[in-house]
């Protein structure tokens, strides 16, 4: 809101010489009196700004407006607040988001019908770079351009929830068979302050692409998902020398291989490189076979389905934090691809990456794969994961 919303509304007060001082405290004054003011709620907490008794306290004669920017990252309780001070017929509350995440208060209000509310859409086929409405160009310079549609359709497909919220601007909705929620997703990409403690240790997860596809190293700092290192490495030696750059860049103590395949070779050429020192600080390579047993073989068919179905706790729990992730939208439309069912066993599976290929037309969550491992403390390092985090014996941060 301070580095977006609020600089449009001191550049509007500057151009249209509007009455009183439009400050850098996000605040609005005329003659001393406060007219507007702009604030990031962290919670309800009682005392806060944003104690729900305090903000029900705000009236004014001519009426209120309410401006709510980022409409689905807020939380019910501050809906309700706004509803308690625009109940006069001239105020009004605006919402501005995106159709992100369809189990929010703002996806209630969208719905078409909705008591007291008007709703407008605006898909990106409704920019003037695609309807031909003449604007200055240095308003169609930061406008979609014309190619960015059937980038992200070859990218995401157009059942993608991501095409379906970015491009139509429509509220998706999960398949009971898929993994992980958008909806939970959406709420992990909202920015949160961290505290230091809450940003170790600093791991890495490499997806390895054989005979020249893509590989894919992705960094994780304590609960937050960060950098990613990605080039098409035709040659073992590029894999490893792809792996180690992130090792000296981030800093990493732990790096987790796929070692299926060409993986297992690249996991041990790593070693190698770390043990002659070329790394400066320790840092232990776990080779992982997610086509192994699962910690919990009574409840998943094999590792990967125990990965993926902890990529859908992290989110459900809000557990881990996506906000800085690099190439957010490929991660995140990696994450929410691949389906689920119970084995003959009624263990969970995860549909394997080749099946994940002929569903989707090729599309492989190479991303997502890199980054579960990321996430991943393998038995030989920390015990189980999933047996850790459960008995609430282990946080993914010291």
């Amino acid at each position: 809101m301070h580095a977006i919303l609020w600089e449009e509304i001191r550049a509007l007060h500057r151009r249209l010489k509007l009455p009183g001082r439009a400050l850098l405290n996000d605040t609005w004054m005329i003659n001393d009196q406060l007219v507007a003011f702009g604030r990031k709620p962290p919670d309800a907490a009682a005392g806060s700004d944003f104690d729900p008794s305090t903000f029900q306290g705000i009236h004014r004669p001519g009426g209120v407006l309410v401006v709510i920017d980022e409409a689905g990252g807020v939380p019910e309780w501050l809906w309700n607040a706004a509803e308690t001070i625009t109940t006069t017929d001239n105020s009004r509350i605006l919402a501005i988001g995106n159709p992100d995440n369809p189990g929010s208060h703002f996806a209630k209000v969208c719905q078409p019908g909705h008591p007291g509310w008007s709703q407008m859409k605006i898909s990106v086929f409704d920019s003037p770079n695609y309807t031909g409405e003449a604007v200055p160009p240095e308003v169609a310079a930061a406008l979609t351009p014309r190619s960015w549609a059937a980038e992200r359709e070859a990218e995401w497909g157009t059942d993608s929830p991501l095409y379906i919220s970015k491009v139509l601007a429509e509220f998706p909705s999960d398949r009971p068979d898929q993994v992980v929620p958008l909806a939970a997703l959406t709420a992990c990409r909202i920015p949160e302050p961290r505290a230091v403690s809450e940003l170790t240790p600093v791991e890495l997860g490499v997806d390895v692409g054989g005979g020249g596809d893509l590989t894919v190293v992705r960094e994780r700092r304590g609960m937050r998902a960060g950098r990613r290192w990605a080039a098409r490495t035709p040659e073992p030696e590029q894999a490893a020398e792809l792996v180690m750059r992130a090792i000296l860049e981030s800093g990493a103590t732990s790096v987790k291989v796929d070692a299926i395949g060409v993986g297992w070779g690249l996991a041990g050429d790593v070693r190698q490189r770390i043990r002659r020192g070329d790394v400066s600080h320790d840092c232990t390579v776990h080779a992982v076979k997610v086509s192994e047993a699962a910690s919990d073989p009574k409840r998943f068919k094999n590792l990967r389905s125990e990965l993926w179905w902890m990529a859908r706790e992290l989110s459900q729990q809000q557990a881990w934090d996506l906000s800085a992730a690099e190439a957010a939208d490929t991660v995140c439309g990696e994450l929410v691809l691949p389906r689920w069912k119970p084995d003959p066993a009624g263990r969970v599976q995860v549909e394997p990456k080749d099946d994940i290929r002929a569903r989707t037309g090729g599309k492989s969550p190479d991303d997502a794969d890199a980054l579960l491992l990321a996430y991943h403390v393998p038995a030989d390092a920390q015990g189980s994961y999933w047996a850790a985090l459960t008995s609430g014996k282990l946080r993914l941060w010291t």
